[in-house]
C-alpha cells in the first residue's frame, strides 16, 4: 500500500536536494540502469527511522566525495512500488530491504548495503562505507 504523496515530499528532498534523480517508473529505473550507464547509486528510500536519520544524510555526505558515481537515482518504497518491484527483480540474488543502497557499475550491481547494514551504523560510519564503496567502484582508470 503507498503512503500519500504529500507525506513523501520532504522524505523525497533530503536526497534530490543533493542532486539524486527520482526514478518513479519500471522504464526510469531502465534508463538509470541501462548498459553504458557507468556507475550508479541507487538508494532505495523509505518511511523509517533508520532512512530519516542514517541512510538518506550518509548518501547525503557521500555523494561530496571526491570521487562518485557517474549518477545516483532513488525509488520510494511506499511510493513508487512498481519501480520498486523492479529494481527488486534487478536485484534477485539480494534479499529485498529498505532502506538499502546498491551501486551498479553498466547496470550490473557491484555492491550492496541492506536495511541491517544501515541499521547498525550511524550516518558518518554509512557515508564512510560509501565512500570506500565509491572509491573501489567510481575510480576512473588512470591514463
Amino acid at each position: 500500500m503507498a503512503y500519500p504523496q504529500q507525506l513523501l515530499i520532504p522524505m523525497r528532498e533530503d536526497l534530490t536536494q543533493y542532486g539524486v534523480e527520482e526514478t518513479r517508473t519500471p522504464a526510469e529505473v531502465d534508463r538509470a540502469l541501462a548498459p553504458g550507464s557507468g556507475t550508479v547509486l541507487m538508494v532505495i528510500n523509505s518511511v523509517c527511522g533508520c532512512a530519516a536519520g542514517k541512510a538518506r544524510p550518509g548518501v547525503g555526505m557521500a555523494l561530496k566525495h571526491g570521487v562518485r558515481p557517474d549518477k545516483a537515482a532513488t525509488v520510494f518504497a511506499g511510493g513508487d512500488d512498481a519501480a520498486v518491484a523492479h529494481l527488486r527483480s534487478i536485484l534477485s540474488d539480494y534479499p529485498p530491504s529498505s532502506p538499502s543502497i546498491a551501486l551498479f557499475r553498466d547496470g550490473k550491481p557491484v555492491f550492496m548495503m541492506h536495511r541491517s547494514d544501515i541499521e547498525r551504523r550511524d550516518a558518518f560510519q554509512i557515508a564512510q562505507v560509501l565512500r570506500d564503496a565509491f572509491d573501489r567502484f567510481c575510480a576512473k582508470e588512470q591514463v
